[in-house]
């Protein structure tokens, strides 16, 4: 594989290629960066397009798809996850505890021991910090939820990041963030190489593009990286309202090029903002209470950005050019999100749409509002939203009645909420279930072509003209079974007329 760090653009025909899940052989001529030729493999003599002193790969009868994205990620925080205490599939606070025992057995002082994955939305007991005292009293300890919407603690860790008198050492929300920040942990040179790290991981399943909602000042992080290297992968790097100023002050606008020699494959995102929490945590903003919190405060779930405020930042933003992305999972939020881009009229994104009012569903492609969507969390939260959204779950995770409705959807991860994959999310998409247990809600199954429009941002066929991102898969997925389909092998990726995986 050629070092995508240091490669000039690559001039190659791609001869006897399938154009497409079941499509027909075609032999494709890349140069410059774009797709210069696709032609029929019976007009394209021995299997290339003619053109003196090109390199010709005969990829015999592989199946040639535009490159996918994962239109949603948080990178420096999956990269971390993926050294961090795997806390995934624990089914109690105290099984989480005796991993914590394990894992932190004979080892003391300041290091932080990070954990990440746990899902306590259907725990019968609840995470405290007496629990994680119990176990390792001395060594700070912070483990971060599955959904990045909460922080679990001892007392140690409370203390380390300020927070001593926290009451259970449970952080939810925009405080758990602060927590985070406030933690000590790897070096900014060591993160930008996980990070680096995790773009070539990503690249190896096809992935050549992401929107990084990394939290915290994203735009700065790419432009320190890209000034060493640039990644493996497209990035598009969100701005937060903290940062909202400083980016309109430098004239960045959503897709201004940054880092250094204009930014290579870095971009600027769109401004992300929150209307509600998380469906785990039941902060969700919902029309209807969560059972077993009515009457309190928080029966519909966290109202994070009020109204008002909401549409003054994407009135502000969109104005200088920065296109909002609303983060939105309860129904009631999703309306909110939906009225505050009805006011201001711009382009833009509504990141998860989990819970949607029937009534909302053509909003979508009325604004043209895009929704941002992680099909791999319908699998893994069908359980927590049989509960807590009981009765609603028909328009839970909609993506068939979203696709109806003429909405534009975009896969992502979320990740580390789910892996950084996104044949994980066409397969959750495809077969809505990751278990063996039937499809949950089979009506909002999507066939597998629109499910890999939606993962590769609306693209349908490598054409004449495209930039040259490219996935190669030594499988058709429309032949595919639902396994096969979740691990799709990846025989060669291709971003900007570089391989960035593969044997080439």
């Amino acid at each position: 594989m050629t070092d995508f760090a240091d490669a000039s653009h690559t001039t190659v025909t791609l001869a006897r290629v399938r154009l497409g899940a079941g499509g027909p052989l075609v032999a494709v001529r890349v140069a410059d960066g774009g797709v210069t030729h696709v032609v029929p493999e019976h007009e394209a003599g021995a299997g290339a397009v003619p053109v003196a002193g090109e390199r010709v790969l005969d990829l015999a009868g592989r199946v040639l798809l535009p490159g996918l994205w994962d239109a949603h990620v948080h990178l420096a925080e999956w990269a971390s996850a993926r050294r961090r205490l795997d806390l995934a599939g624990t089914a109690s606070a105290r099984e989480v505890a005796d991993r914590v025992r394990e894992h932190g057995r004979g080892a003391s002082g300041a290091t932080v021991l990070f954990g990440y994955g746990f899902r306590d939305g259907l725990w019968a007991d609840a995470p405290h910090k007496r629990l994680l005292d119990a176990v390792l009293p001395d060594r700070p300890v912070a483990l971060v939820s599955a959904d990045l919407h909460a922080v679990w603690l001892n007392s140690a860790g409370l203390a380390l990041a300020g927070r001593g008198d926290h009451p259970t050492g449970l952080v939810r929300e925009r405080e758990g963030h602060e927590v985070l920040s406030a933690l000590p942990e790897a070096s900014a040179e060591e993160v930008d190489d996980w990070v680096a790290d995790a773009c070539r991981a990503a690249a190896a399943r096809g992935v050549t593009g992401v929107i990084d909602f990394q939290f915290g000042d994203t735009v700065a992080a790419w432009e320190r990286r890209s000034a060493v290297a640039p990644p493996a992968v497209r990035v598009a790097a969100a701005v937060y309202p903290d940062h909202l100023d400083a980016a309109i002050a430098r004239g960045l606008r959503t897709g201004s090029e940054i880092g250094l020699r204009g930014g290579g494959p870095v971009r600027v995102g769109p401004l992300k903002l929150f209307t509600d929490g998380s469906l785990n945590t039941r902060t969700a903003l919902c029309r209807d209470p969560y059972p077993g919190l009515e009457g309190t405060d928080g029966a519909h779930g966290l109202e994070q950005t009020p109204p008002h405020e909401l549409v003054r930042l994407m009135r502000r933003a969109a104005a200088e050019g920065i296109e909002p992305a609303v983060h939105a999972i309860g129904d009631h939020a999703n309306t909110v999100a939906l009225d505050a881009f009805e006011a201001v009229r711009c382009r833009g994104r509504i990141e998860h749409a989990q819970l949607l009012s029937p009534e909302d569903l053509p909003r979508f492609a009325e604004l043209g509002v895009t929704a941002g969507v992680q099909p791999r969390h319908a699998t893994d939260d069908r359980d927590v939203a049989d509960r807590y959204w009981a009765g609603r779950t028909g328009r839970a995770f909609a993506y068939a009645d979203l696709l109806a409705a003429g909405a534009r959807l975009e896969f992502g991860s979320d990740a580390p909420v789910s892996p950084l994959d996104p044949w994980l999310a066409v397969a959750s998409a495809v077969g809505r279930t990751d278990d063996g247990r039937p499809a949950w809600h089979p009506e909002q199954c999507l066939p597998v072509r629109d499910a890999l429009a939606a993962a590769a941002r609306g693209r349908r066929l490598v054409r004449v003209g495209d930039p040259a991102d490219l996935v190669v898969v030594d499988t058709d997925p429309l032949a595919a079974d639902p396994d096969t389909l979740r691990t799709m092998p990846v025989h060669a990726t291709m971003t900007d007329g570089r391989w960035t995986h593969g044997p080439y």
